[in-house]
């Protein structure tokens, strides 16, 4: 079943009140996401010794959570075809605040670990839907910008997260951090419930097994999509096992920084609000497949430069390597959107299923290489991945443009 092609005139223009009032309930949207998502981040050496755990296990507060975001996502996408966009990522977001506020006064590392995944589970919601209802809502020559904006409210969540729990847990204990974020995610939920616009392009698909699977299956046999699920998985799994780590190498010789310096080493998050939207427009411009591959290739230079011991030069490194991330995230996401022509919940839903996934795999499995060779095998892994998701990014630049789709 083809979902109904909406008209030109229910689009959401550019320069709007309505289009200010999407992309800043979006922003707010991807905003707690990430912060909910990533506030445990910095914590991780901190929850290494109180737990007694080694650095791959203490990643599994962050892996659990992203593995049931990656599973939610193949249900939530479906489910949100069939009852509509704005309600699934509400109830998302008020159950993630809601979680992550439990989890503060959990005190075993198992019971942390089950909120964790509660957290995960209840933010596919959100983050199987936000990309669908854009590409469904906003006009395609500004899906580009939009799609920008709310990576960049992504992009501000995450540094804020790792911020506030970084700096915070000099100060006072991980617990009470945690809560913290907890209650301002709850204050984004509320603004993002009372300002997104309701669905006006949004047609309702069957939930019948049979329709499900044939939603996803239609993905695969199109020429872009599976590679840009690959993509997915390469490019967050690189910048998970990146800021995963990099905590580590900074408490540690020769630099011996504080807990709450390190924390604010997220600021370079700054560089990816930039670069989302930036990108995002750019691409709108000079086309996905000419941006793509430019952006992964600055990410390459980007971890290149932390393999160097002097501090400025491994600023410079992640600066480069979270400028690169986001946008090359941003064209991405904004692509599937483009070449879905049905059942876009669900290929948004793979496209993210993918991306979490590797998020956990890559950023837990990055513990491995630490272990064995430290920052030069976490720098070498990185770097492999890096270089097939440059070759994956080239085969989607010889892609033909396709006849029945919107120009790519």
């Amino acid at each position: 079943m083809q979902a109904a092609v909406p008209l030109g005139d229910t689009y959401i223009e550019k320069d709007t009140p309505m289009f200010m009032r999407t992309v800043l309930a979006l922003f707010s949207g991807g905003f707690a996401t990430f912060a909910l998502l990533y506030c445990v981040q910095p914590m991780m050496p901190v929850l290494s010794r109180e737990f007694s755990i080694n650095a791959a296990q203490s990643s599994l507060i962050l892996s659990v959570s992203t593995a049931m975001l990656a599973l939610g996502l193949l249900i939530t996408g479906p489910i949100s075809d069939r009852l509509g966009r704005k309600p699934v990522m509400v109830l998302s977001l008020f159950s993630a605040a809601i979680f992550t506020l439990a989890g503060g006064m959990v005190p075993s590392w198992e019971g942390v670990l089950i909120t964790r995944a509660l957290v995960g589970l209840s933010l596919s919601g959100l983050a199987a839907v936000a990309m669908t209802y854009l590409s469904e809502e906003i006009h395609p020559n500004h899906i580009g910008l939009a799609m920008g904006l709310y990576i960049g409210g992504n992009a501000i969540g995450g540094m804020s997260g790792r911020v506030i729990t970084g700096v915070l847990i000099d100060y006072v204990s991980w617990h009470a951090a945690i809560m913290v974020v907890g209650g301002l995610a709850l204050i984004a939920a509320a603004v993002f419930w009372k300002i997104l616009p309701e669905s006006r392009n949004f047609r309702a698909r069957s939930l019948h097994p049979r329709s499900l699977l044939e939603g996803f299956v239609v993905q695969f046999r199109d020429a872009g999509l599976p590679l840009l699920f690959i993509e997915a998985f390469l490019l967050m799994g690189s910048f998970v096992t990146l800021f995963n780590y990099i905590g580590y190498r900074l408490l540690a010789e020769p630099y011996h920084l504080s807990q709450a310096v390190v924390g604010l080493f997220s600021v370079v998050y700054l560089s990816g609000i930039y670069s989302s939207a930036k990108i995002g427009s750019l691409a709108d411009k000079l086309g996905r497949r000419q941006v793509l591959w430019a952006v992964i290739v600055m990410m390459l230079i980007g971890v290149s430069l932390t393999m160097f011991t002097p501090l400025p030069m491994v600023i410079i490194g992640v600066l480069l390597f979270t400028f690169g991330f986001f946008g090359a995230h941003s064209v991405a996401s904004s692509w599937i959107g483009r070449r879905a022509i049905t059942a876009k919940g669900q290929a948004s839903s793979l496209y993210l299923f993918s991306y979490y996934v590797g998020s956990s795999v890559a950023g837990t499995g990055g513990g491995v290489f630490w272990h064995y060779a430290g920052w030069n095998g976490i720098g070498l892994f990185i770097g492999a991945l890096l270089l097939v998701a440059l070759a994956v990014a080239l085969r989607l630049a010889k892609l033909p443009p396709l006849e029945a789709k919107v120009q790519l």
